[in-house]
Protein backbone atom coordinates (compact mmCIF):
# COMPACT_ATOMS: atom_id res chain seq x y z
CA UNK A 1 0.00 0.00 0.00
CA UNK A 2 2.89 2.38 0.89
CA UNK A 3 4.67 1.42 -2.76
CA UNK A 4 1.41 2.72 -4.64
CA UNK A 5 0.93 5.87 -2.60
CA UNK A 6 4.20 6.36 -3.42
CA UNK A 7 4.18 5.95 -7.43
CA UNK A 8 0.65 7.95 -7.10
CA UNK A 9 2.57 10.66 -5.53
CA UNK A 10 5.41 10.71 -7.82
CA UNK A 11 3.18 9.99 -11.11
CA UNK A 12 1.15 13.20 -9.71
CA UNK A 13 4.48 15.39 -9.86
CA UNK A 14 5.19 14.53 -12.91
CA UNK A 15 1.83 15.16 -14.47
CA UNK A 16 2.04 18.81 -12.90
CA UNK A 17 5.25 19.79 -13.27
CA UNK A 18 6.31 17.93 -16.42
CA UNK A 19 8.25 20.70 -17.91
CA UNK A 20 10.93 20.32 -15.38
CA UNK A 21 11.18 16.92 -14.63
CA UNK A 22 12.98 13.92 -16.52
CA UNK A 23 12.10 10.48 -14.71
CA UNK A 24 13.24 7.20 -14.85
CA UNK A 25 11.93 4.35 -13.44
CA UNK A 26 13.87 1.03 -13.30
CA UNK A 27 12.27 -2.01 -11.86
CA UNK A 28 13.93 -5.08 -10.99
CA UNK A 29 13.69 -8.57 -9.12
CA UNK A 30 16.00 -9.60 -7.58
CA UNK A 31 15.94 -12.37 -4.67
CA UNK A 32 12.37 -11.97 -4.35
CA UNK A 33 12.81 -8.26 -3.81
CA UNK A 34 12.27 -5.26 -5.52
CA UNK A 35 15.02 -2.75 -5.85
CA UNK A 36 13.35 1.23 -7.18
CA UNK A 37 15.20 3.79 -8.66
CA UNK A 38 14.33 6.94 -9.81
CA UNK A 39 16.41 10.59 -11.26
CA UNK A 40 15.41 14.05 -11.80
CA UNK A 41 17.19 16.57 -14.07
CA UNK A 42 16.46 20.12 -15.47
CA UNK A 43 15.61 19.40 -19.29
CA UNK A 44 18.70 20.97 -21.04
CA UNK A 45 16.90 21.78 -24.73
CA UNK A 46 14.53 23.17 -22.34
CA UNK A 47 15.84 25.26 -19.67
CA UNK A 48 15.63 29.60 -20.64
CA UNK A 49 18.12 30.59 -23.12
CA UNK A 50 18.83 34.36 -23.69
CA UNK A 51 18.00 35.99 -27.07
CA UNK A 52 21.52 36.70 -28.75
CA UNK A 53 21.28 40.52 -30.22
CA UNK A 54 21.86 41.14 -34.00
CA UNK A 55 24.44 42.84 -35.12
CA UNK A 56 24.72 44.29 -38.53
CA UNK A 57 28.14 45.04 -40.06
CA UNK A 58 28.80 47.05 -43.00
CA UNK A 59 31.67 46.38 -44.53
CA UNK A 60 34.99 44.11 -45.03
CA UNK A 61 38.09 46.42 -45.12
CA UNK A 62 40.16 47.12 -42.03
CA UNK A 63 37.47 48.26 -39.31
CA UNK A 64 35.03 45.88 -40.50
CA UNK A 65 37.22 42.69 -40.97
CA UNK A 66 39.25 43.57 -37.46
CA UNK A 67 36.16 43.73 -35.49
CA UNK A 68 34.76 40.00 -36.62
CA UNK A 69 38.16 38.70 -36.30
CA UNK A 70 38.45 39.70 -32.17
CA UNK A 71 34.38 39.57 -31.46
CA UNK A 72 34.13 36.23 -28.95
CA UNK A 73 31.61 36.40 -27.70
CA UNK A 74 28.89 34.03 -28.79
CA UNK A 75 25.62 35.97 -27.38
CA UNK A 76 25.52 38.24 -30.67
CA UNK A 77 24.35 36.78 -33.95
CA UNK A 78 26.12 38.66 -36.95
CA UNK A 79 24.94 39.13 -40.28
CA UNK A 80 28.26 40.89 -42.51
CA UNK A 81 27.29 42.99 -45.98
CA UNK A 82 29.44 43.82 -48.29
CA UNK A 83 30.18 44.09 -52.01
CA UNK A 84 33.23 42.34 -51.55
CA UNK A 85 33.23 38.87 -50.20
CA UNK A 86 37.19 39.14 -49.34
CA UNK A 87 39.21 41.75 -47.15
CA UNK A 88 42.37 43.45 -49.17
CA UNK A 89 45.76 44.39 -47.44
CA UNK A 90 45.00 48.34 -49.50
CA UNK A 91 48.72 49.08 -48.24
CA UNK A 92 50.48 46.72 -51.09
CA UNK A 93 47.92 48.36 -53.84
CA UNK A 94 50.83 50.11 -55.54
CA UNK A 95 52.63 46.92 -55.78
CA UNK A 96 50.02 45.23 -57.03
CA UNK A 97 49.85 48.04 -60.50
CA UNK A 98 53.20 47.05 -61.01
CA UNK A 99 53.37 43.31 -60.68
CA UNK A 100 55.81 43.12 -58.10
CA UNK A 101 52.79 41.35 -55.98
CA UNK A 102 49.61 39.71 -57.56
CA UNK A 103 46.54 40.66 -56.25
CA UNK A 104 45.32 37.00 -55.01
CA UNK A 105 48.32 37.13 -52.85
CA UNK A 106 46.31 40.43 -50.54
CA UNK A 107 43.13 39.00 -50.65
CA UNK A 108 41.37 36.80 -47.99
CA UNK A 109 37.82 35.57 -48.02
CA UNK A 110 36.28 36.84 -45.62
CA UNK A 111 34.58 33.44 -44.78
CA UNK A 112 38.07 31.89 -43.85
CA UNK A 113 38.32 34.76 -41.72
CA UNK A 114 35.44 33.56 -39.60
CA UNK A 115 34.48 29.67 -40.04
CA UNK A 116 35.91 29.01 -37.40
CA UNK A 117 34.92 31.23 -34.33
CA UNK A 118 32.42 30.24 -31.65
CA UNK A 119 29.76 33.40 -32.90
CA UNK A 120 27.05 32.89 -35.06
CA UNK A 121 28.64 34.92 -38.69
CA UNK A 122 26.26 35.20 -41.95
CA UNK A 123 27.88 36.99 -45.21
CA UNK A 124 25.69 38.23 -47.84
CA UNK A 125 27.85 39.62 -50.79
CA UNK A 126 25.46 42.91 -51.34
CA UNK A 127 25.42 46.87 -51.07
CA UNK A 128 23.72 48.53 -48.46
CA UNK A 129 21.28 51.11 -50.12
CA UNK A 130 19.67 52.94 -47.56
CA UNK A 131 19.79 52.90 -42.98
CA UNK A 132 16.87 52.96 -41.44
CA UNK A 133 18.14 54.24 -38.12
CA UNK A 134 14.50 55.00 -36.63
CA UNK A 135 12.94 51.24 -37.45
CA UNK A 136 16.65 49.49 -37.27
CA UNK A 137 16.23 48.37 -40.89
CA UNK A 138 19.39 48.31 -43.40
CA UNK A 139 17.92 47.79 -46.83
CA UNK A 140 20.54 45.79 -49.19
CA UNK A 141 21.03 44.98 -52.96
CA UNK A 142 22.88 42.09 -53.75
CA UNK A 143 25.90 42.50 -55.40
CA UNK A 144 25.99 38.88 -57.73
CA UNK A 145 26.24 39.73 -61.72
CA UNK A 146 24.91 36.85 -62.82
CA UNK A 147 21.74 37.20 -60.97
CA UNK A 148 18.75 39.84 -60.99
CA UNK A 149 19.77 42.48 -58.60
CA UNK A 150 17.55 40.90 -55.25
CA UNK A 151 16.97 43.49 -52.94
CA UNK A 152 16.51 42.18 -48.97
CA UNK A 153 16.26 43.75 -45.86
CA UNK A 154 18.39 43.20 -42.55
CA UNK A 155 17.20 44.18 -38.82
CA UNK A 156 19.65 44.69 -36.48
CA UNK A 157 20.06 45.60 -32.50
CA UNK A 158 23.50 47.27 -33.07
CA UNK A 159 24.87 48.13 -36.34
CA UNK A 160 28.11 48.29 -37.50
CA UNK A 161 29.25 51.40 -39.95
CA UNK A 162 32.67 50.44 -41.61
CA UNK A 163 32.00 50.91 -45.42
CA UNK A 164 35.25 52.99 -46.10
CA UNK A 165 34.91 56.09 -48.34
CA UNK A 166 35.13 57.26 -51.99
CA UNK A 167 37.60 58.91 -53.84
CA UNK A 168 37.20 62.74 -53.72
CA UNK A 169 37.51 64.26 -56.89
CA UNK A 170 36.42 68.06 -55.41
CA UNK A 171 33.34 67.84 -58.22
CA UNK A 172 36.57 68.81 -60.64
CA UNK A 173 35.61 68.35 -64.42
CA UNK A 174 36.60 65.05 -66.72
CA UNK A 175 38.04 63.25 -63.48
CA UNK A 176 35.56 60.46 -62.95
CA UNK A 177 35.26 59.62 -66.94
CA UNK A 178 39.20 59.94 -67.63
CA UNK A 179 41.45 59.45 -64.30
CA UNK A 180 42.35 55.89 -62.82
CA UNK A 181 41.29 55.26 -59.13
CA UNK A 182 43.91 53.09 -56.23
CA UNK A 183 40.77 51.81 -53.81
CA UNK A 184 40.21 48.73 -54.69
CA UNK A 185 42.03 45.42 -56.05
CA UNK A 186 40.37 46.29 -59.22
CA UNK A 187 41.55 49.38 -59.31
CA UNK A 188 45.10 48.01 -59.12
CA UNK A 189 44.35 45.58 -61.86
CA UNK A 190 43.24 48.27 -64.52
CA UNK A 191 46.00 50.48 -63.85
CA UNK A 192 48.37 47.40 -64.34
CA UNK A 193 46.73 46.58 -67.37
CA UNK A 194 46.90 50.47 -69.14
CA UNK A 195 50.46 50.65 -67.64
CA UNK A 196 51.44 47.66 -70.24
CA UNK A 197 48.69 49.12 -72.79
CA UNK A 198 50.26 52.32 -73.12
CA UNK A 199 54.18 50.44 -74.04
CA UNK A 200 52.58 48.30 -76.51
CA UNK A 201 50.07 51.77 -78.38
CA UNK A 202 53.97 53.55 -78.05
CA UNK A 203 55.26 50.65 -79.88
CA UNK A 204 52.95 50.92 -82.77
CA UNK A 205 55.20 51.82 -86.45
CA UNK A 206 52.61 54.22 -87.39
CA UNK A 207 52.71 56.83 -84.21
CA UNK A 208 54.97 59.55 -84.41
CA UNK A 209 57.00 61.01 -82.00
CA UNK A 210 55.08 63.18 -80.54
CA UNK A 211 51.90 61.29 -79.57
CA UNK A 212 54.13 58.47 -78.25
CA UNK A 213 55.32 61.06 -75.64
CA UNK A 214 52.31 62.05 -74.65
CA UNK A 215 50.97 58.10 -74.35
CA UNK A 216 53.83 56.90 -72.33
CA UNK A 217 53.86 60.25 -70.09
CA UNK A 218 52.03 59.01 -66.54
CA UNK A 219 50.48 61.74 -64.69
CA UNK A 220 50.03 61.13 -60.88
CA UNK A 221 47.25 63.51 -58.73
CA UNK A 222 47.75 64.09 -55.28
CA UNK A 223 51.60 63.79 -53.25
CA UNK A 224 50.40 62.03 -50.35
CA UNK A 225 51.53 58.34 -49.35
CA UNK A 226 49.62 56.76 -51.94
CA UNK A 227 50.31 58.98 -54.75
CA UNK A 228 54.08 59.15 -53.65
CA UNK A 229 54.15 55.06 -53.23
CA UNK A 230 52.50 54.71 -56.88
CA UNK A 231 54.99 56.86 -58.71
CA UNK A 232 58.26 55.28 -57.33
CA UNK A 233 57.11 52.06 -57.96
CA UNK A 234 56.05 52.80 -61.66
CA UNK A 235 59.05 54.55 -62.02
CA UNK A 236 60.70 51.11 -60.77
CA UNK A 237 58.72 49.06 -63.12
CA UNK A 238 60.03 51.07 -65.92
CA UNK A 239 63.40 51.51 -65.48
CA UNK A 240 64.14 47.48 -64.45
CA UNK A 241 62.01 45.57 -66.55
CA UNK A 242 60.02 47.72 -69.31
CA UNK A 243 63.05 49.07 -70.58
CA UNK A 244 64.44 45.64 -71.62
CA UNK A 245 61.12 44.69 -73.19
CA UNK A 246 60.74 47.82 -74.87
CA UNK A 247 64.12 49.34 -75.77
CA UNK A 248 63.11 51.29 -78.91
CA UNK A 249 60.36 54.17 -76.56
CA UNK A 250 62.82 53.74 -73.41
CA UNK A 251 63.62 56.99 -73.25
CA UNK A 252 60.28 59.06 -73.77
CA UNK A 253 58.73 57.63 -71.16
CA UNK A 254 57.67 60.25 -68.20
CA UNK A 255 56.39 60.29 -64.97
CA UNK A 256 54.93 63.75 -63.27
CA UNK A 257 53.66 64.07 -59.77
CA UNK A 258 51.21 66.97 -59.25
CA UNK A 259 50.75 67.88 -55.54
CA UNK A 260 48.15 71.43 -55.16
CA UNK A 261 50.30 72.17 -51.53
CA UNK A 262 53.91 73.15 -51.34
CA UNK A 263 55.61 69.71 -50.60
CA UNK A 264 54.69 66.28 -50.67
CA UNK A 265 54.12 64.13 -47.96
CA UNK A 266 53.41 67.15 -46.04
CA UNK A 267 51.91 64.65 -43.13
CA UNK A 268 55.75 63.20 -42.83
CA UNK A 269 58.26 64.49 -41.13
CA UNK A 270 60.58 67.95 -42.81
CA UNK A 271 63.44 65.11 -43.22
CA UNK A 272 61.47 62.84 -45.24
CA UNK A 273 59.74 65.33 -47.25
CA UNK A 274 62.87 66.69 -48.24
CA UNK A 275 64.49 63.56 -49.33
CA UNK A 276 61.74 62.14 -51.21
CA UNK A 277 61.38 65.73 -53.28
CA UNK A 278 65.09 65.38 -53.75
CA UNK A 279 65.66 61.64 -54.59
CA UNK A 280 62.34 62.14 -57.05
CA UNK A 281 64.19 64.97 -59.22
CA UNK A 282 67.23 62.56 -59.20
CA UNK A 283 65.33 59.68 -60.67
CA UNK A 284 64.04 61.65 -63.19
CA UNK A 285 60.24 62.23 -62.06
CA UNK A 286 58.68 65.57 -62.02
CA UNK A 287 57.17 66.64 -58.95
CA UNK A 288 55.41 69.76 -59.53
CA UNK A 289 54.11 71.35 -56.34
CA UNK A 290 51.34 74.38 -55.96
CA UNK A 291 49.73 72.53 -58.86
CA UNK A 292 45.91 72.26 -58.74
CA UNK A 293 44.51 70.50 -61.23
CA UNK A 294 41.00 71.71 -62.65
CA UNK A 295 40.21 69.91 -65.14
CA UNK A 296 40.81 66.83 -67.31
CA UNK A 297 39.91 65.93 -70.94
CA UNK A 298 40.78 62.44 -72.27
CA UNK A 299 44.19 63.54 -73.31
CA UNK A 300 45.17 66.50 -71.68
CA UNK A 301 45.57 67.99 -67.89
CA UNK A 302 44.78 71.81 -66.99
CA UNK A 303 46.53 72.95 -63.82
CA UNK A 304 46.35 75.99 -61.88
CA UNK A 305 49.66 76.95 -60.99
CA UNK A 306 49.90 78.52 -57.59
CA UNK A 307 53.36 79.89 -57.61
CA UNK A 308 53.04 81.73 -60.72
CA UNK A 309 49.43 83.60 -60.11
CA UNK A 310 47.18 81.33 -60.70
CA UNK A 311 48.28 81.04 -64.39
CA UNK A 312 46.51 77.78 -66.29
CA UNK A 313 48.82 75.08 -68.14
CA UNK A 314 47.54 72.20 -69.75
CA UNK A 315 49.73 68.64 -69.60
CA UNK A 316 49.08 66.18 -72.43
CA UNK A 317 49.45 62.25 -70.74
CA UNK A 318 48.83 58.91 -71.60
CA UNK A 319 47.77 57.37 -67.80
CA UNK A 320 46.26 59.77 -65.46
CA UNK A 321 45.98 58.08 -61.35
CA UNK A 322 43.80 60.19 -59.10
CA UNK A 323 44.69 60.02 -55.51
CA UNK A 324 43.62 62.57 -53.40
CA UNK A 325 41.56 63.02 -50.64
CA UNK A 326 38.27 60.61 -49.28
CA UNK A 327 34.62 61.11 -49.92
CA UNK A 328 30.90 60.16 -48.76
CA UNK A 329 29.53 57.18 -49.88
CA UNK A 330 25.86 58.86 -51.00
CA UNK A 331 23.74 56.12 -48.18
CA UNK A 332 26.25 57.55 -45.63
CA UNK A 333 25.13 61.04 -46.80
CA UNK A 334 21.58 60.14 -46.32
CA UNK A 335 22.02 58.77 -43.21
CA UNK A 336 23.90 61.57 -41.72
CA UNK A 337 20.87 63.65 -42.95
CA UNK A 338 18.30 60.93 -41.03
CA UNK A 339 20.11 61.62 -37.99
CA UNK A 340 20.90 65.59 -38.50
CA UNK A 341 24.77 65.52 -39.20
CA UNK A 342 24.74 67.79 -42.58
CA UNK A 343 27.27 69.38 -44.22
CA UNK A 344 29.82 66.76 -43.07
CA UNK A 345 32.61 64.69 -44.47
CA UNK A 346 32.42 61.96 -42.54
CA UNK A 347 29.93 60.85 -39.62
CA UNK A 348 30.74 62.24 -36.27
CA UNK A 349 30.67 59.97 -33.23
CA UNK A 350 32.02 60.14 -29.39
CA UNK A 351 34.95 59.00 -28.15
CA UNK A 352 33.43 55.06 -27.80
CA UNK A 353 32.55 54.94 -31.84
CA UNK A 354 29.08 55.50 -30.73
CA UNK A 355 27.20 57.68 -33.98
CA UNK A 356 25.58 60.91 -31.86
CA UNK A 357 22.08 61.32 -31.68
CA UNK A 358 22.40 57.33 -31.74
CA UNK A 359 22.10 54.90 -28.99
CA UNK A 360 22.76 51.13 -30.75
CA UNK A 361 24.80 52.71 -34.45
CA UNK A 362 28.40 52.68 -34.23
CA UNK A 363 31.16 53.98 -37.13
CA UNK A 364 34.76 53.64 -37.57
CA UNK A 365 37.12 53.99 -40.18
CA UNK A 366 37.39 56.25 -43.00
CA UNK A 367 33.50 56.86 -42.93
CA UNK A 368 33.88 58.40 -39.59
CA UNK A 369 35.53 61.26 -37.23
CA UNK A 370 35.84 61.11 -33.65
CA UNK A 371 34.81 63.99 -32.49
CA UNK A 372 36.36 64.70 -29.32
CA UNK A 373 34.82 66.96 -26.11
CA UNK A 374 36.53 69.95 -25.54
CA UNK A 375 37.25 70.61 -21.98
CA UNK A 376 35.62 74.10 -21.71
CA UNK A 377 32.67 72.17 -22.93
CA UNK A 378 32.43 70.86 -19.27
CA UNK A 379 34.49 73.00 -17.73
CA UNK A 380 31.40 74.25 -14.95
CA UNK A 381 30.86 70.04 -14.93
CA UNK A 382 34.22 69.33 -14.31
CA UNK A 383 34.53 72.09 -11.79
CA UNK A 384 31.72 70.89 -9.24
CA UNK A 385 32.53 67.12 -9.48
CA UNK A 386 36.15 67.85 -8.34
CA UNK A 387 34.77 70.41 -5.63
CA UNK A 388 33.10 67.99 -3.30
CA UNK A 389 33.11 70.10 -0.09
CA UNK A 390 31.24 72.59 -2.29
CA UNK A 391 33.61 75.18 -1.15
CA UNK A 392 33.56 76.55 -4.22
CA UNK A 393 37.33 76.63 -4.45
CA UNK A 394 39.25 73.79 -6.08
CA UNK A 395 42.96 72.62 -4.12
CA UNK A 396 45.34 70.61 -6.02
CA UNK A 397 44.46 67.53 -3.54
CA UNK A 398 40.93 67.59 -5.18
CA UNK A 399 42.15 68.24 -8.37
CA UNK A 400 44.41 65.30 -8.39
CA UNK A 401 41.68 63.00 -7.20
CA UNK A 402 40.05 63.12 -10.78
CA UNK A 403 42.81 63.66 -12.99
CA UNK A 404 43.21 60.52 -14.31
CA UNK A 405 39.41 60.46 -15.34
CA UNK A 406 39.98 64.34 -16.48
CA UNK A 407 43.13 62.91 -19.08
CA UNK A 408 41.17 59.51 -19.71
CA UNK A 409 38.11 61.65 -21.10
CA UNK A 410 39.75 64.64 -22.25
CA UNK A 411 43.23 63.28 -24.04
CA UNK A 412 44.29 67.00 -24.74
CA UNK A 413 44.66 67.86 -20.94
CA UNK A 414 47.91 65.19 -21.21
CA UNK A 415 49.22 66.20 -24.40
CA UNK A 416 49.52 70.18 -23.32
CA UNK A 417 50.87 68.86 -20.04
CA UNK A 418 53.31 66.70 -21.89
CA UNK A 419 53.82 69.22 -24.90
CA UNK A 420 54.54 72.14 -22.30
CA UNK A 421 56.66 70.06 -20.25
CA UNK A 422 54.95 69.95 -17.24
CA UNK A 423 54.80 67.15 -14.78
CA UNK A 424 51.46 66.74 -13.20
CA UNK A 425 48.56 69.00 -13.04
CA UNK A 426 50.02 71.19 -10.28
CA UNK A 427 52.31 72.96 -12.60
CA UNK A 428 49.59 73.78 -14.67
CA UNK A 429 47.81 74.89 -11.98
CA UNK A 430 50.38 77.24 -10.38
CA UNK A 431 51.43 78.77 -13.54
CA UNK A 432 47.96 80.48 -13.79
CA UNK A 433 48.52 81.38 -10.36
CA UNK A 434 51.96 82.61 -10.28
CA UNK A 435 55.30 81.77 -7.48
CA UNK A 436 52.80 79.85 -5.00
CA UNK A 437 53.77 76.82 -2.94
CA UNK A 438 51.59 74.03 -4.61
CA UNK A 439 49.68 73.01 -1.38
CA UNK A 440 48.53 76.64 -0.79
CA UNK A 441 47.05 76.56 -4.29
CA UNK A 442 43.38 77.07 -4.64
CA UNK A 443 41.26 78.37 -7.63
CA UNK A 444 37.96 79.72 -8.08
CA UNK A 445 35.94 78.41 -11.60
CA UNK A 446 37.45 81.75 -13.54
CA UNK A 447 40.99 80.73 -12.31
CA UNK A 448 40.14 77.08 -13.62
CA UNK A 449 38.82 78.17 -16.86
CA UNK A 450 42.03 80.68 -17.45
CA UNK A 451 44.43 77.50 -16.32
CA UNK A 452 42.84 75.31 -18.86
CA UNK A 453 41.75 77.63 -21.61
CA UNK A 454 44.81 76.36 -24.31
CA UNK A 455 43.88 72.87 -23.56
CA UNK A 456 41.80 72.25 -26.68
CA UNK A 457 43.99 73.84 -28.46
CA UNK A 458 45.88 69.52 -28.55
CA UNK A 459 42.77 68.41 -30.29
CA UNK A 460 44.04 66.34 -33.10
CA UNK A 461 41.83 64.32 -35.79
CA UNK A 462 43.20 60.81 -36.54
CA UNK A 463 44.35 59.91 -40.12
CA UNK A 464 42.03 58.24 -42.40
CA UNK A 465 44.66 55.32 -42.72
CA UNK A 466 44.20 52.08 -42.22
CA UNK A 467 46.01 51.52 -39.25
CA UNK A 468 43.78 53.90 -37.11
CA UNK A 469 40.40 51.53 -38.86
CA UNK A 470 42.19 48.43 -37.79
CA UNK A 471 42.73 49.45 -33.91
CA UNK A 472 39.27 51.21 -33.76
CA UNK A 473 37.70 47.52 -35.15
CA UNK A 474 39.96 45.88 -32.56
CA UNK A 475 39.05 48.34 -29.96
CA UNK A 476 35.06 47.79 -30.65
CA UNK A 477 34.95 44.18 -30.67
CA UNK A 478 36.63 44.04 -26.68
CA UNK A 479 33.79 46.57 -25.70
CA UNK A 480 30.79 43.72 -27.52
CA UNK A 481 32.85 41.31 -25.91
CA UNK A 482 32.60 42.47 -22.15
CA UNK A 483 29.28 44.35 -22.50
CA UNK A 484 27.07 42.20 -20.12
CA UNK A 485 30.42 42.86 -17.48
CA UNK A 486 30.85 46.17 -18.21
CA UNK A 487 27.25 46.99 -17.71
CA UNK A 488 27.89 45.90 -13.96
CA UNK A 489 30.91 46.68 -13.11
CA UNK A 490 31.87 49.99 -15.36
CA UNK A 491 35.64 50.44 -16.18
CA UNK A 492 35.60 54.27 -18.04
CA UNK A 493 35.87 57.38 -16.91
CA UNK A 494 33.35 59.28 -14.43
CA UNK A 495 30.76 60.64 -16.02
CA UNK A 496 30.79 64.24 -15.48
CA UNK A 497 27.82 65.80 -16.21
CA UNK A 498 25.95 62.80 -14.73
CA UNK A 499 26.51 59.89 -12.27
CA UNK A 500 28.50 56.82 -11.87
CA UNK A 501 31.18 55.88 -15.02
CA UNK A 502 31.14 55.20 -18.03
CA UNK A 503 30.59 51.63 -19.33
CA UNK A 504 34.30 51.17 -21.26
CA UNK A 505 37.08 53.31 -21.81
CA UNK A 506 37.39 55.51 -24.37
CA UNK A 507 39.28 54.66 -27.86
CA UNK A 508 43.13 56.04 -27.66
CA UNK A 509 44.60 55.34 -30.72
CA UNK A 510 48.26 54.37 -30.28
CA UNK A 511 50.34 55.40 -33.49
CA UNK A 512 52.94 52.38 -34.62
CA UNK A 513 54.92 54.72 -36.97
CA UNK A 514 54.04 54.96 -40.63
CA UNK A 515 56.26 54.12 -43.90
CA UNK A 516 56.80 55.76 -47.51
CA UNK A 517 58.39 53.59 -50.50
CA UNK A 518 60.42 55.85 -52.35
CA UNK A 519 61.74 53.41 -54.60
CA UNK A 520 65.22 51.72 -55.46
CA UNK A 521 64.91 49.47 -52.16
CA UNK A 522 64.73 52.86 -50.27
CA UNK A 523 61.77 53.25 -47.95
CA UNK A 524 61.43 56.42 -45.24
CA UNK A 525 60.00 54.97 -41.92
CA UNK A 526 58.87 57.71 -39.19
CA UNK A 527 58.19 55.77 -36.10
CA UNK A 528 57.19 56.74 -32.28
CA UNK A 529 59.44 58.76 -30.75
CA UNK A 530 60.09 61.34 -33.02
CA UNK A 531 62.82 58.29 -34.39
CA UNK A 532 63.24 58.99 -38.94
CA UNK A 533 65.30 56.31 -40.54
CA UNK A 534 65.32 56.27 -44.13
CA UNK A 535 67.15 53.72 -46.65
CA UNK A 536 67.71 50.70 -47.35
CA UNK A 537 67.28 49.26 -43.96
CA UNK A 538 63.87 50.84 -43.31
CA UNK A 539 62.94 49.05 -46.55
CA UNK A 540 63.95 45.81 -45.07
CA UNK A 541 61.77 46.61 -42.00
CA UNK A 542 58.85 47.88 -44.20
CA UNK A 543 59.37 44.06 -46.03
CA UNK A 544 58.94 42.78 -42.53
CA UNK A 545 56.08 44.52 -41.18
CA UNK A 546 53.95 44.19 -43.64
CA UNK A 547 54.77 40.45 -44.16
CA UNK A 548 53.93 40.09 -40.46
CA UNK A 549 50.55 42.10 -40.70
CA UNK A 550 48.92 39.63 -43.41
CA UNK A 551 45.53 38.67 -42.52
CA UNK A 552 46.65 34.86 -42.77
CA UNK A 553 49.35 32.48 -43.40
CA UNK A 554 48.55 31.95 -46.74
CA UNK A 555 48.58 35.50 -47.79
CA UNK A 556 51.58 35.79 -46.14
CA UNK A 557 53.65 33.25 -47.48
CA UNK A 558 52.21 34.32 -51.19
CA UNK A 559 53.24 37.41 -50.77
CA UNK A 560 56.49 37.07 -49.91
CA UNK A 561 57.15 34.55 -52.36
CA UNK A 562 55.86 37.33 -54.86
CA UNK A 563 59.06 39.67 -53.56
CA UNK A 564 61.47 36.44 -53.85
CA UNK A 565 59.74 35.95 -57.59
CA UNK A 566 60.52 39.27 -58.33
CA UNK A 567 64.41 39.30 -56.65
CA UNK A 568 65.14 36.47 -59.14
CA UNK A 569 62.68 36.91 -62.41
CA UNK A 570 61.64 40.67 -62.46
CA UNK A 571 58.84 41.72 -62.24
CA UNK A 572 55.00 39.81 -64.65
CA UNK A 573 54.57 42.42 -67.52
CA UNK A 574 51.84 40.63 -69.42
CA UNK A 575 48.31 42.01 -69.73
CA UNK A 576 46.40 39.18 -67.57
Amino acid sequence: MRSFTFFERVSRAFHDHGSNFKLLILCTTLSGGGVLAYGEAVGASEAAVPEKKKVVVLGTGWAGTSFLKNLNNPRYEVHVVSPRNYFAFTPLLPSVTCGTVEARSIVEPVRNIFRKKMVDIQFSEAECLKIDSANRKVYCRSNISNNEKEEFVVDYDYLIIAVGANVNTFNTPGVTENCHFLKEVEDAQKIRRTVIDCFERASLPSLSEEEKKRILHFAIVGGGPTGVEFAASLHDFVTEDLVNLYPGIKDLVKITLLEAGDHILSMFDKRITTFAEDKFRRDGIDVKTGSMVVKVSDKEISTKEMKNGGEITTIPYGMAVWSTGIGTRPFIKDFMSQIGQTNRRAIATDEWLRVESTSNVYALGDCATINQRKVMEDIAAIFKKADKDNSGTLTVKEFQEVLDDICERYPQVGLYLKSNQMHDLADLLKESKGDVEKESIELNIEELKTALSKVDSQMKFLPATAQVASQQGTYLAQCFNRMEECEKNPEGPIRFRGEGRHRFKPFRYKHLGQFAPLGGEQTAAQLPGDWVSIGHSSQWLWYSVYASKQVSWRTRALVVSDWTRRFIFGRDSSQI
